[in-house]
């Protein structure tokens, strides 16, 4: 495989060991895998980064060398790196401050060896009774014409690089939403509507979703009680449960007070969903879909995908069912002019703004958002607020309730 950042692999590896690079490229294995997780280097922000594999190699292969086995040798006789040590360190890194710890005790592997289902050697190595981990010295070593040679300071070398890439994407991105600020309403309109075509990455998709429902549902009263003479009234609010493409089993958006749960997806793959419909014991469930097929082709989909996958109309049936509503590209569009409609562009750019730079760790700036478009008026200080503390409250319910 060979894209736009094969090319600083190979200066790198021409660099560090010249005449024999493109063999290194060739033969070792562990270049190929960081070959395939930094493809997204320069596609820009919305191809979304490898960083938590990445990373779980970064952080041995560091020790490893601040460590000098890849001069001295004896790294058999090691006692390995300490678990909260290489925990600390990976959320040190820059994209790594929200990173957990799947990487290191499973996922890495599993993914290195469907790519290298003939490799005899796991990367990383883990003692489950007192939490030490290794890398496989056998992935750093690399013989050509018989010589041997140690690249656990190419790899070191590749990952930073990559980083810097994916730094600047992420920069320019956030940059582009900034200066999105002064554009009139009409490109802003456009600018928006433009973050939730079919190719954008996945995270950028579920962050605008999240932010136009979010003022779509803003308006919309209910009302409800225990008794008749006794009704209240409440508005909808829709709350983003956790961080984009988590893994974590939960559930992207949740509205109070209906507890309506939405889902954010680009696939239509029935398994997806079903799993989706099973963790949550088959409640109601909305799925909001990057696809431009209209709501009722994409649930025709899933139902024939079922229908052959389970050849029981009762169990098809009941999945079916708790398929609540479907909202795609079309229909987030249409709901984005509605909320538009009734004066929240500007809130909604706000939004994007203030959780693309909690997704790519900016958290370190903390300078206020203020939209100034030029056909409409700043939101209010009361409005700022709330958005601030609606963020705070889901960022603490979550380490404590998993939906």
């Amino acid at each position: 495989m060979e894209h736009e950042f094969t090319k600083i692999i190979n200066k790198i590896l021409e660099e560090q060991f010249p005449e024999i690079g493109k063999q290194i490229f060739t033969e070792s294995q562990l270049i190929g895998y960081l070959n395939i997780k930094t493809k997204s280097a320069n596609k820009g922000s919305k191809s979304r980064g490898s960083f938590a594999n990445l990373y779980a190699i970064y952080v041995l292969v560091e020790d490893y060398i601040l460590n000098n086995f890849h001069q001295i040798g004896m790294y058999s006789d090691y006692e390995g790196a300490v678990y909260t040590n290489i925990f600390k360190r990976q959320r040190e890194l820059p994209f790594g401050q929200k990173l957990q710890n799947h990487g290191l005790n499973h996922r890495m592997n599993e993914e290195f060896k469907k790519y290298f289902p003939t490799c005899e050697f796991i990367p990383i190595l883990r003692n489950q009774k007192n939490n030490r981990y290794w890398f496989n010295e056998n992935l750093l070593k690399v013989k050509i014409n018989e010589k041997e040679h140690n690249i656990a300071q190419t790899v070191i070398d590749i990952i930073d690089a990559y980083v810097e890439a994916k730094r600047d994407s992420f920069e320019k991105f956030i940059q582009l939403c900034k200066d999105a600020q002064r554009l009139t309403e009409e490109q802003v309109r456009e600018f928006i509507k433009q973050m939730v075509a079919p190719t954008v990455d996945a995270r950028i998709f579920e962050i605008v979703s999240y932010s136009i429902l979010k003022y779509y549902y803003n308006d919309r009263v209910i009302y409800w009680g225990y008794e008749l003479d006794k009704l209240q009234s409440e508005n909808l609010k829709l709350f983003k449960t956790g961080r984009t493409n988590a893994n974590d089993g939960g559930i992207d958006f949740v509205m109070k007070p209906l507890g309506r749960f939405f889902q954010v997806t680009e696939t239509v793959d029935v398994n997806k969903y079903f799993l989706d419909i099973d963790k949550i014991e088959r409640y109601p469930i909305t799925f909001v879909v990057k696809s431009l097929d209209s709501d009722i082709e994409i649930k025709s989909k899933i139902e024939a995908q079922a229908r052959k996958q389970y050849a029981i109309n009762a169990i098809v049936s009941q999945y079916m069912e708790c398929i609540e509503e479907i909202i795609n590209v079309p229909i987030l569009i249409e709901r984005f002019e509605q909320a538009v409609a009734q004066g929240y562009l500007s809130n909604i750019l706000s939004e994007i703004i203030k959780l693309s730079r909690l997704e790519f760790n900016y958290e370190d700036e903390e300078e206020s958002i203020k939209i100034e478009l030029l056909e409409f008026s700043v939101e209010d200080e009361l409005s700022v607020n709330k958005v601030r503390l609606n963020q705070k409250i889901f960022l603490s319910c979550r380490s404590c309730c998993m939906l």
